[in-house]
C-alpha cells in the first residue's frame, strides 16, 4: 500500500472508516464533495480544518482503492 500519512483508521473515530489525520472527516465525504462539484478552496472554506494536501491526499487514496488490475487467466481446452 502507498504511504498515506494524512489516511488514518480508529475503530472509536466513524467506525474505522477511512479519516482525515484522525478526524471525524471521511475519506468519501470529502470524494463526494469534489464530484458534486466543490473545489478544494470551497471545501476548506466549508471544512477550515482541513488543509490543500488533506483533500489530495483523500482523492489519490480514493484512486488508489478504486485502481483496477486485469489479470487474463488461460483456459485449458
Amino acid at each position: 500500500m502507498i504511504d498515506f500519512k494524512r489516511i488514518t483508521f480508529d475503530q472509536k473515530v466513524m467506525g474505522g472508516k477511512a479519516c482525515i489525520r484522525g478526524m471525524r472527516l471521511t475519506v468519501s465525504l470529502i470524494v463526494n464533495l469534489v464530484a458534486n462539484g466543490m473545489n478544494i478552496e470551497e471545501i476548506i472554506e466549508a471544512y477550515p480544518y482541513l488543509e490543500p494536501d488533506d483533500i489530495r491526499q483523500a482523492l489519490r487514496f480514493a484512486a488508489w482503492l478504486a485502481e483496477e488490475a486485469v489479470h487474463p487467466i488461460e483456459l485449458s481446452s
